[in-house]
C-alpha cells in the first residue's frame, strides 16, 4: 500500500461533498496486492481519504436475507429485482447504519441508509417500515422485513480514493473475511478495487486497470462469501471469481465461527 501512503489526502467532508454517489455505476476488479503501485502511479489528482490520521478503516457488515435466501438467489440468477439489506459498522468509530441496496435504471446501484443507535440485528418496527418502503420503491413487494435473518458477516480494511474532477471515487478492500453458520473464509494478498461513478463512462482508474490487463469481474462480498461457505448452493455467477481469482489465496475453515 506504499502508493496510497504517498498520495495527498482528502477529508471525509470534502469526499462526501464532491462524490457521495449513493446512486452510481460500479465496476469491480480483483488484483494482487503487489500490483497496486502500478495501478495508482501517475493518475493525476488522486487523493486518499484520511480520518484521524488513518488511510484505512475497518468495515463490518452483516447481511440479512430470507430463510430461503431470496436476496442471494436474485443476484445469483441475475433477476431484475435485486436487493440487499445489511447493517454496516465502521469499527474504528462505532458508527452503525442499516442499508438497503437495489438496482435502478440501466443497472445502476442505489444505496440508501438509516442511522442506527447500536448494532442490533433485531429490526425495530420503524426500521422494518423503512426497509419495506425502500424495497417497495424498487418494486420489491414480497419481502417481509420482520422475517429477515442474519446469514453472513463480512469484515475488511477499506481505503477510499477521490478521483479528480467529476470522475467519482474508488475503494480498495483487503483482508477480506467471511463468517457464517457454516464456518469462516478469508483471503490474503488480494485486493478488491471498485470504481464508483455518477455516469456510465469509465474513469481514469478504470482505463489504467484495463491498460494493465484487468477487466471488470462479477464479485459480490455477500454472493461470493455465501457461495464459498455453503457448498450445497446451486451453481452461480461467482464460480469464476472464486476459482480463478481467490482460490490460490483462500483459507476455508468449515464449522469454525471464531
Amino acid at each position: 500500500m506504499d502508493a496510497v501512503d504517498r498520495l495527498p489526502i482528502v477529508s471525509l467532508g470534502e469526499l462526501n461533498a464532491e462524490a457521495a454517489l449513493l446512486t452510481r455505476t460500479d465496476r469491480k476488479y480483483v488484483i494482487g496486492t503487489a500490483e497496486l503501485d502500478a495501478v495508482l502511479t501517475g493518475i493525476l489528482g488522486l487523493r486518499a481519504l484520511d480520518i484521524d490520521g488513518r488511510r484505512s478503516s475497518r468495515y463490518e457488515s452483516t447481511y440479512l436475507d430470507t430463510i430461503d435466501l431470496d436476496s442471494w438467489s436474485a443476484a445469483a440468477h441475475r433477476r431484475r429485482r435485486r436487493w440487499k439489506v445489511r447493517t454496516r459498522v465502521y469499527a474504528d468509530t462505532g458508527e452503525c447504519w442499516l442499508e438497503v441496496k437495489t438496482r435502478g435504471r440501466r443497472g445502476v446501484t442505489v444505496k440508501e441508509r438509516l442511522a442506527q443507535h447500536d448494532h442490533r440485528l433485531e429490526m425495530s418496527d420503524a426500521s422494518g417500515a423503512w426497509v419495506r418502503d425502500r424495497l417497495g420503491v424498487a418494486h420489491v413487494h414480497d419481502i417481509d422485513p420482520r422475517g429477515l435473518v442474519a446469514t453472513l458477516h463480512t469484515s475488511y480494511l477499506r481505503t477510499t480514493l477521490l478521483l479528480e474532477g467529476s470522475a467519482g471515487r474508488a475503494t480498495i478492500d483487503r483482508d477480506l473475511r467471511w463468517v457464517s453458520g457454516h464456518g469462516t473464509a478469508q483471503v490474503g494478498e488480494v485486493l478488491v478495487v471498485e470504481t464508483k461513478s455518477g455516469t456510465t463512462r469509465p474513469g481514469p482508474l478504470d482505463r489504467r486497470l484495463w491498460e494493465l490487463g484487468h477487466r471488470p469481474i462479477r464479485i459480490s462480498k455477500y454472493g461470493t462469501g455465501l457461495a464459498l461457505l455453503t457448498p450445497e448452493l446451486p451453481g452461480n455467477r461467482w464460480h469464476r471469481v472464486t476459482s480463478r481469482h481467490l482460490s490460490d489465496h483462500l483459507t476455508l475453515r468449515p464449522g469454525v465461527l471464531a
